[in-house]
């Protein structure tokens, strides 16, 4: 079973930076991949960024060439620094993974999240 609790959120002001960083623990073969989920007020949760056990990153695209998504493998942490922030980049966001099992079987967790309020 592998738990994520995710840091790093807080209040900042339009056009600054903030970093989030998700720590992962529990017994697994492998972590297939890490991803950063948002869900702001009134919406649905949506899907932020990747990062793969093979370092491939992907971006939605309201936040590429922003946000930039790494892992560092030796401290099981995956990391979110996002630059040039909107309001609209205002959410609770989630870390979610995929892991291997050592039956076999995937299996996923998502973490508690982690509010980002950018104020205008």
């Amino acid at each position: 079973q592998v738990q994520l609790v995710e840091s790093g959120g807080g209040l900042v002001q339009a056009g600054g930076s903030l970093r989030l960083s998700c720590a992962a623990s529990g017994s697994r073969v492998r972590i297939n991949f890490m991803d950063w989920y948002r869900q702001a007020p009134g919406k649905q949760r949506e899907f932020v960024a990747r990062i793969t056990s093979g370092e491939i990153t992907k971006y939605a695209d309201s936040v590429k060439d922003r946000f930039t998504i790494s892992r560092d493998n030796a401290e099981n942490t995956v990391s979110l620094q996002m630059s040039s922030l909107k309001p609209e980049d205002t959410a609770v966001y989630y870390c979610y993974t995929e892991w291997l099992g050592y039956t076999g079987n995937t299996f996923n967790a998502w973490g508690q999240g982690t509010l980002v309020t950018v104020s205008s």
